[in-house]
């Protein structure tokens, strides 16, 4: 059943930033992109880079650890190393809260580290 996770304010993430999001197991990087929010598993496919610390141009992170490059508004991989595409979480902003959809059990706020 989807759970709607409060992650964060909006105040708390400018524009051009990630955010890292962990709530039961789930690691999520969370990025704001000139006001539009997106949220993609937080972990690089290649070799479990964190993708909420890695260079956000545009559309487009790069891992921190290798380069592997991804579309965050679809988890598209754009770059090698890596192969796989990212999972996608649904965001939503109420009230200047940011919400990410996840398919957990229960409705909680989550840990976030910038």
């Amino acid at each position: 059943m989807p759970t709607r996770l409060k992650a964060t304010t909006v105040d708390r993430l400018p524009p051009g930033r990630g955010m890292e999001v962990k709530h039961k197991g789930l690691n999520i990087a969370l990025f704001n992109v000139e006001g539009e929010f997106y949220a993609v598993s937080g972990v690089c496919p290649h070799s479990k880079g964190p993708l909420a610390q890695g260079r956000l141009r545009g559309r487009v992170v790069t891992c921190p650890w290798h380069g592997a490059q991804f579309d965050v508004s679809n988890g598209r991989c754009l770059r090698r190393p890596a192969t796989d595409d990212l999972s996608v979480y649904p965001v939503y902003v109420v009230e200047n809260i940011i919400y990410i959809e996840t398919q957990t059990n229960s409705q909680e706020e989550a840990q976030w580290h910038t």
